[in-house]
């Protein structure tokens, strides 16, 4: 029996747009997505790819402001929207939102099936204030089921008393296929694109956002404790932006031997060109929900060093296999696995050979695949 499925997510990330049109290629579901708002300006420099949208959506009215670290964000026509969708169930994406819980309130005076999209873990330090987290809980008390995108958050639902039977995976993914070809067509001319955006012969990558709470001043300096010989093969490349931005340069300005390039933020068909050309993804973040980076540095063959709060750690690294895991802020351990990995050409190849089919089972298909097992269990 085909399941008519709401989603209710907030901006039209492109990151999810691949997700969702292999959902709506099954047979299985009739999707419609509502999204809160087309893209956050302040936070994010997405653009917005509507020609590549394949499923039906809306976008609502909405009215957005920060206040302090949380974002407020007023929607209208809600109940308006889920009424046309008329679904058989509904995922959200997050609770932290009015309009989520005018959605929950909305499906259990209907006794439609409810499922929370929760990536939340236990090393994320993003933790809310006390009236905040017992409004969280409430909102999981009333949920029909929750999806997760790997074990990290998985393990976060089952120390807050969610049975086993109420959680299913859809594995977080990108368009895999997108940066594989985008890696080997890049590859294909790495001489051409390196003289063009001014590339080191050799590099450690970063890719995010340029604040304290990714780990780029842990990596910065991880960068300066490499021995100089090191220092003067192999180069630093920060590819996004951030309030850390200026501080950054600053302080790589002091480092020499050495070649450290900050490169802005960079849309994805020029940032599949960064990944293809670099030696390894390094993310020391300190917190992540997930690090879709790992699975974009992953498909094009890339090895990772990753943190190991970082919620895809627990799913995408095999250490010593893939790549290498280091615990938070720890700068020395940094320094060793940076130091060892690019030392190692053989072994970045075999960690990379070995990212590229790992990744594979981390495929909008098989993220679809889960969004339905959790449906057809939990809808009526």
């Amino acid at each position: 029996m085909k399941r008519r499925l709401a989603i209710l997510t907030e901006i039209i990330s492109p990151y999810r747009i691949p997700l969702f049109n292999a959902l709506a290629g099954l047979e299985e579901v009739d999707l419609q997505v509502i999204f809160l708002a087309e893209t956050d300006p302040e936070l994010r420099q997405w653009p917005v790819y509507r020609e590549e949208i394949k499923f039906p959506y809306v976008v609502l009215q909405s009215w957005r402001k920060r206040v302090g670290r949380y974002n407020l964000l007023l929607n209208r026509g809600v109940g308006s929207a889920l009424g046309t969708a008329a679904p058989n169930a509904i995922l959200c994406g997050g609770y932290n939102y009015l309009a989520s819980w005018r959605a929950l309130f909305w499906a259990r005076s209907r006794r439609i099936p409810f499922l929370l999209w929760s990536e939340s873990n236990l090393q994320d330090q993003r933790h809310g204030h006390a009236a905040v987290e017992m409004l969280k809980e409430e909102f999981f008390r009333l949920c029909s089921g929750f999806v997760v995108p790997g074990k990290s958050a998985a393990e976060y639902l089952r120390v807050h008393k969610i049975k086993d039977e109420l959680i299913f995976t859809a594995p977080n993914a990108v368009d895999n296929d997108f940066f594989a070809a985008g890696a080997a067509a890049a590859c294909q001319h790495g001489d051409e694109y390196r003289r063009e955006l001014s590339l080191p012969d050799r590099y450690f990558l970063f890719v995010g956002r340029l604040v304290a709470e990714k780990g780029v001043f842990d990596l910065l300096a991880a960068y300066a404790k490499l021995d100089e010989r090191m220092r003067q093969r192999v180069g630093m490349v920060f590819v996004g932006d951030g309030a850390a931005r200026a501080q950054l340069e600053r302080e790589a300005a002091m480092i020499s031997p050495g070649v450290i390039k900050f490169a802005g933020f960079t849309h994805r068909e020029q940032l599949v060109t960064y990944y293809a050309l670099a030696e390894m993804l390094i993310l020391p973040t300190h917190t992540d929900t997930w690090g879709l980076v790992v699975n974009e540095a992953s498909a094009c063959g890339l090895p990772v060093i990753l943190s190991s709060v970082a919620g895809c750690a627990a799913d995408l690294v095999r250490e010593n296999w893939n790549g290498l895991l280091i615990s938070p802020k720890d700068v020395t351990s940094l320094v060793s696995a940076m130091q060892g990995l690019a030392s190692d050409p053989s072994l970045r190849a075999t960690m990379g050979a070995n990212s590229a089919a790992h990744i594979a089972r981390y495929s909008p298909q098989e993220w679809s695949q889960g969004i339905v097992r959790a449906i057809m269990s939990r809808s009526t």
